[in-house]
């Protein structure tokens, strides 16, 4: 993880010229996204409604990781990343490459936890019993904040397991195939490992005591200074995609987000079954960007810097949020 948000220090310099070389009429944008995600906004990439209203060429690209998204950023070769989540910006964040949160993409206690293998028959009961044990965890992500949050809760020492780094799709193999005892994931890799073994905690459990699992859109911070309307566009479209499903969750509409996420029917109804879309009155609101989030995020910071998965964390994060397009976005 620390040579991880080294490589995103060194990166930076990359991404400041490929922004600025797009500022200066490239006419194209890279925006990434995770597949076995389905999302509202998925109804206008298919749409080319962000082209439409960008008015520019909008490339998709998908990531199993938001610490991909942040290395794609650093590099140059993502100018946004939708549904990110909060943990791996945090991470980039704090090892000084320059994103700002731009919006609230969803929020999720339901859809990301970490499932224990049914033989083992390991639950929040007895989850003492997991030191010693193998898990395999997305480091950096938000699976990997919860992770140690569930660890602490259940009061099992972070260097009594082995841990591996593995893309949720991954852990819920090795899940099955019994290489490793526990694993902790997200989207449809969440959903494999609970084929396999039972969870800790539930969303709700999850929630009282203080785990908050949600993603972001974020974009480096030069691009977005650059491009403000631009990104303002984005942002509302995505908006407006979530309030036409809010307003009619049909399986018109249902379909054409399971295509765009690589995922069936049914699979994609139980994933978005438990995801939450804030409106952007909700998500200017003192309950997120308006109020708790940079609070939120410092916090994060702090649990990764005791975990020793990053050496240090900023003093203050309101510096790496960015409501000014989202309420833009509001007035269009």
């Amino acid at each position: 993880m620390k040579k991880f948000t080294l490589g995103l220090v060194a990166a930076a310099a990359a991404s400041i010229s490929a922004n600025a070389a797009f500022a200066d009429g490239h006419g194209e944008i890279t925006v990434a996204y995770f597949l076995e995600w389905p999302m509202p906004f998925m109804m206008a990439k298919a749409s080319g409604a962000y082209d439409e209203a960008l008015g520019t060429k909008v490339n998709w690209v998908s990531f199993e990781t938001g610490t991909a998204m942040s290395a794609a950023m650093a590099s140059g070769d993502v100018h946004i990343s939708v549904s990110q989540g909060l943990p791996p910006f945090v991470v980039a964040a704090s090892g000084g490459q320059d994103l700002q949160l731009l919006d609230v993409a969803v929020s999720y206690a339901e859809n990301q936890g970490c499932a224990v293998h049914a033989d083992l028959e390991i639950d929040k009961t007895n989850a003492s019993e997991l030191a010693g044990k193998k898990v395999a965890v997305p480091l950096g992500t938000a699976a990997h904040y919860s992770f140690i949050r569930h660890m602490s809760h259940f009061g099992v020492p972070l260097d009594s397991l082995s841990i591996v780094d593995m893309p949720p799709p991954e852990g819920a193999n090795a899940l099955g195939q019994k290489a490793v005892d526990f694993a902790c994931g997200y989207g449809g890799g969440w959903a494999s490992m609970q084929e396999y073994g039972d969870k800790l905690l539930t969303g709700a459990e999850k929630q009282e005591i203080g785990i908050l699992v949600f993603d972001v859109t974020s974009a480096p911070a030069a691009f977005v200074a650059e491009n403000g309307d631009m990104v303002a566009k984005f942002l509302k479209v995505t908006a407006d995609a979530n309030a036409s499903w809010a307003a009619d969750p049909s399986d018109e509409k249902l379909a054409v987000i399971a295509e765009q996420s690589g995922m069936d029917l049914e699979g994609a109804r139980a994933a978005i079954s438990t995801m939450s879309f804030p409106t952007i009155e909700e998500q200017l609101s003192e309950a997120w960007l308006g109020g708790t989030a940079a609070g939120f995020m410092k916090g994060v910071a702090d649990v990764f810097v005791e975990a020793k998965s990053i050496d240090s964390a900023l003093d203050s994060y309101e510096g790496a949020l960015n409501a000014e397009p989202l309420a833009a976005a509001g007035k269009m």
